[in-house]
């Protein structure tokens, strides 16, 4: 848990809200509260929901999180033209191996 934490913390930059016994961490997601745990049950154990993470400038975000040694599954990439800007996306791993992403909105 407390490596999960850093990586949270450290590398996301996520504001860490509170930790509690036996081993959970509570942080500030953009208004939304994130909870690490640990799963309780083996049905529990499995690949999670993919968050999100939205940056103003996805390239400068992709270079800044590989310097720290984040492990990308890919580059930043344009995944849809809309009509008044283009979604880009990139997918890493964190700490314990949850695929995440960073998208950027860029208007054109």
């Amino acid at each position: 848990m407390e490596r999960a934490a850093a990586f949270y913390a450290n590398v996301l930059g996520l504001k860490l809200l509170f930790k509690a016994p036996p081993g959970l961490a509570f942080f500030d997601c953009g208004g939304v509260r994130l909870m690490l745990d640990r799963p309780e049950k083996e049905e529990f154990d499995h690949p999670s929901s993919i968050l999100y993470f939205a940056v103003s400038d996805i390239q400068a975000g992709h270079a800044k999180m590989k310097q720290s040694g984040v492990r990308f599954e890919d580059e930043p990439h344009l995944v849809a033209r809309l009509p008044d800007h283009d979604l880009w996306m990139t997918f890493f791993r964190d700490s314990e191996e949850n695929l995440l992403a960073l998208m950027s909105e860029v208007k054109r």
